[in-house]
């Protein structure tokens, strides 16, 4: 609990620095979030009407001053309006959420389905030939980027099979589960291509170390089956390194994989702050930078305890 609690503790102190620093770096960016929202029209508008804009989105006073303002708020729940959308930004960021959660799931489960079976089978056939197809096989996977693959399978369906991926607006899940899955199989294949790449590398790696280590030995000494000395005994103090990294690839993944969302036209988080910062809607950028903060540490936080379940050995309390 001690552990728990510090770590806990730390939460506001991180999201505070993360807030100052993506406050004022936006500001960095020339031009303003009233031109960026009206383009040319902003042109037409008078003296007294920019004045009102700017009063109407916070922006009229001295960024100092608009830090302390917006700060004051947030400690009331409330992030501000967006310009862009001219909506709460906390309802924007939950409005756009589901998806990426969704998308960030569904690439993880193809992640570890494929890469923890396949590092497993490699280490187990060290050197062999079929070893060294694998390990073939995941160096491309890491080597290639997920707009290239995504590109790639889109052009295999329309070239090869005449079909396109299910694009247009987004099905929720609980609407149409068979609409909502082909919609975010394709990207959720995209984005779990170079993450199993990964989970191979490091689950191959973890496993090599572990079968060479004494109660391995033992095992074997005492008859134990080749599958229950893999399964039982090696695999899962081997799962703790590959926790580790699916901790970090998720928390990436709730901040939005941009390029993907792009590509598959889907409207989750990260293709919702890339417009967000293209539009200067600052308040958008502030609230939902600060939101993946929270999500990615609440990753990290669970990940540490997940340590203590794969190893009882291990004692966060001592950290």
């Amino acid at each position: 609990m001690n552990y728990l609690t510090r770590r806990l503790a730390a939460f506001p102190l991180v999201l505070l620095g993360v807030s100052v620093i993506v406050f004022f770096a936006i500001r960095l960016v020339p031009g303003d979030s009233i031109t960026a929202m009206l383009g040319t029209e902003a042109g037409l508008l008078t003296p007294q009407q920019r004045d009102a804009l700017a009063v109407y989105f916070g922006i009229d006073q001295p960024w100092p001053v608009q830090y302390w303002r917006w700060l004051l708020n947030l400690f009331h729940g409330d992030l501000g309006i967006s310009a862009t959308y001219g909506k709460p930004v906390l309802e924007v960021i939950l409005q756009r959420f589901p998806l990426t959660l969704e998308l960030a799931l569904l690439s993880m489960l193809i992640a570890l389905s494929v890469g923890v079976p396949a590092g497993v089978f490699a280490a187990t056939r060290n050197e062999r030939p079929s070893d060294l197809a694998v390990r073939v096989a995941a160096m491309i996977g890491q080597s290639t980027p997920s707009f290239v693959f995504g590109l790639l399978i889109i052009y295999v369906l329309s070239a090869g099979f005449g079909v396109l991926p299910t694009m247009g607006a987004f099905t929720p899940l609980w609407e149409d589960p068979i609409r909502n899955l082909g919609q975010l199989i394709l990207p959720a294949l995209t984005l779990g291509f170079a993450f199993a790449a990964s989970v191979t590398r490091v689950s191959r790696s973890a496993m090599l170390d572990v079968l060479s280590d004494d109660y391995v030995r033992t095992a074997r000494s005492k008859g134990a089956s080749a599958r229950s000395v893999v399964w039982r005994h090696a695999l899962p103090n081997a799962l703790i390194p590959v926790v580790t990294l699916s901790g970090i690839e998720f928390g990436y993944l709730l901040g939005g994989a941009v390029i993907v969302e792009q590509i598959y036209a889907l409207p989750g988080l990260g293709r919702m702050v890339l417009e967000a910062i293209l539009q200067r809607d600052y308040a958008l950028v502030q609230g939902a930078v600060l939101f993946i903060a929270l999500n990615f540490m609440i990753v990290n936080l669970l990940v540490d305890l997940a340590y203590v379940a794969l190893d009882p050995r291990i004692r966060l309390e001592n950290q």
